[in-house]
């Protein structure tokens, strides 16, 4: 009696739909159980166990497509794409006996060799967060603030000190550093080339006289002390540093030491010292995005059953995350989407811009948030996408418009911000992208015929982005410009950035001045000279947007 057809659904997303086949996985260790192609040792879902079962029972019945809910059609239709499509990076996992049988299946994997290997992007932090020094319980921190450490910069083990001694190091430093502020108060309106007081020639002489002995060599005594202390810890510790030279440059070496360690703490850690990070705490340190593996920077939060993995796999189209590569695999193999929703606005060579509504397209805009706050610090919005247009910039290829990067504007801002959040994803950083979404959010600014200015507080790497990007517009102007008198308001109209903004960067540039009662922009032709032979470097290959390839009229209303 031949068996009765099977439905087989397949994927799940962040709807939370998992099919219950998707966490379980079994080995199948007898050759005799299997096809004489495949090898000994063979990773089968049930799902495709059951497909090759009825494959055998029933070779004459077709097979029943799945019926679970599949994403919507993109706007050009395209059909769901082929489970072959797939980048398989585990060499165990293979396709089940049916579709291994269908030789237009068999053929199409040859199509899988011009696919790039998945990269890992940036290094590792250290997730563990305990002190990586043997023996220290990360009590204590090298500035004497705080009261863990969970990095060597900070270990005040490594360093051959104890906790209570940094705290007494960092009392001292903070009452040198209220008396050199309270000279500065009452030496700011003594006259500049003034004569060195009796105190500071009293301090001069005493650390003359500190440093007369600092090139004596040491005992023999300290000499085998520093190498037993060497050949017991090796570089597990700092070296001892006591009589090699002066107390006052020691000093010195030391607060230069703690001034380090409170700038090379991890997000992660500040995090944790901070006490935003408990131990218990969930916190996704990996995701799989495409062909690949980033490390996170912050916390994101995403559903609290998915964040307790620590590793989240993300369509790299629809944005949706999934809690395996199993589930990711059934995911790819149906989802029709190979560019991001919306209309896409620009086009240039393999850089296209699409326009997402939050209002129409509500799913696709919050996973794309989640995304980003991995990745940046000051974003606060995650649900509310509704009120903002996202201007989503893709780099296609042969399997499909990849993202890059993006940026977010309010419908109706009051303030007229032409960006709300921007961020490019970490695999395409210092690559120019960033500029390229300054740039066109500026563009976009000019067709409305506004003066546009990024919302604040700005991350970190977007205040570097802007200013860079403020510098190279002022130049530019400045090198084009033939008249002879200049004005801010005119290079506002011309280039639709903020007057704050170039008042700023004409400031940091010392290219404004204050003369008899009038503030003069100086044409600094040195700056201009080096920007243009920057330029002249780039050649044409360097990224910019053409306003030309730009199809996009201002959205009317909400």
């Amino acid at each position: 009696m031949p068996r009765r057809r099977q439905s087989v659904h397949l994927g799940s997303g962040s709807d939370g739909t998992e099919d219950s086949d998707s966490s379980a996985e079994r080995e199948q260790t007898n050759s005799s159980e299997s096809d004489g192609n495949m090898p000994k040792r063979t990773r089968l879902t049930r799902a495709s166990l059951r497909l090759s079962q009825s494959s055998q029972d029933t070779p004459d019945v077709k097979r029943v497509g799945d019926h679970d809910e599949s994403p919507p059609l993109t706007p050009t239709g395209n059909a769901p794409s082929s489970e072959s499509e797939l980048d398989i990076s585990s060499p165990n996992a293979s396709h089940d006996e049916s579709v291994a049988k269908d030789p237009a299946l068999r053929d199409s994997d040859k199509d899988l060799s011009h696919r790039p290997k998945r990269r890992r992007c940036h290094e590792t932090y250290n997730f563990n967060m305990k002190c990586p020094t043997p023996g220290c319980n990360s009590l204590g921190h090298l500035t004497g603030k705080h009261e863990r450490h969970f990095a060597v910069s900070g270990c005040p083990l490594y360093h051959n000190l104890s906790a209570d001694d940094c705290k007494v190091k960092a009392t001292t430093r903070e009452k040198h550093e209220e008396e050199s502020k309270v000279q500065e108060e009452s030496n700011r309106h003594a006259t500049r080339h003034q004569m060195p007081t009796s105190k500071q020639t009293r301090y001069k002489e005493q650390v003359t006289e500190m440093r007369k002995g600092r090139n004596s060599g040491l005992p023999k005594e300290q000499k085998e002390k520093y190498m037993e202390h060497r050949q017991s810890h090796g570089n597990t510790r700092e070296p001892l540093l006591e009589n090699i030279t002066s107390e006052y440059d020691l000093e010195l070496f030391r607060k230069a030491q703690a001034r380090a360690s409170e700038d090379l703490k991890t997000p992660q850690e500040k995090l944790r010292i901070q006490g935003q990070i408990t131990e218990g705490s969930n916190m996704i340190k990996t995701i799989l995005f495409g062909r690949y593996e980033l490390d996170t920077w912050y916390h994101s939060p995403y559903p609290e059953e998915y964040a307790r993995l620590g590793r989240l796999y993300v369509c790299e189209f629809c944005l949706k995350y999934m809690k395996s590569q199993t589930i990711l695999r059934r995911h790819m193999a149906k989802c029709v989407w190979k560019h991001p929703p919306g209309d896409e606005v620009y086009r240039k060579g393999a850089i296209s811009v699409f326009e997402v509504d939050g209002k129409k397209n509500k799913i696709y805009c919050q996973n794309l948030c989640l995304l980003a706050k991995l990745f940046l610090d000051h974003k606060t919005l995650y649900y509310d996408v509704e009120p903002f247009l996202f201007y989503v910039m893709t780099e296609a290829d042969n399997t499909g418009c990849h993202l890059v990067g993006y940026f977010s504007k309010e419908k109706n801002s009051f303030l007229n911000y032409n960006v709300s959040c921007i961020l490019t994803m970490p695999q395409y950083m210092r690559q120019g992208f960033g500029k390229m979404l300054i740039d066109f959010s500026y563009l976009l600014s000019k067709v409305e015929e506004k003066v546009g200015s990024p919302e604040r507080p700005l991350s970190d790497l977007g205040l570097i982005s802007y200013r860079s990007y403020w510098k190279e517009v002022l130049l530019r102007y400045m090198y084009n410009f033939q008249g002879k008198e200049i004005s801010i308001k005119e290079i506002s109209q011309e280039t639709a950035v903020n007057p704050v903004d170039i008042v700023s960067t004409l400031q940091s540039l010392q290219m404004l001045k204050y003369w008899k009662g009038k503030h003069l922009v100086l044409k600094r032709q040195d700056l201009i000279d080096e920007w243009k032979a920057k330029e002249t470097k780039r050649g044409s290959n360097n990224k910019t947007i053409d306003p030309s390839s730009l199809k996009w009229t201002p959205p009317k209303g909400t």
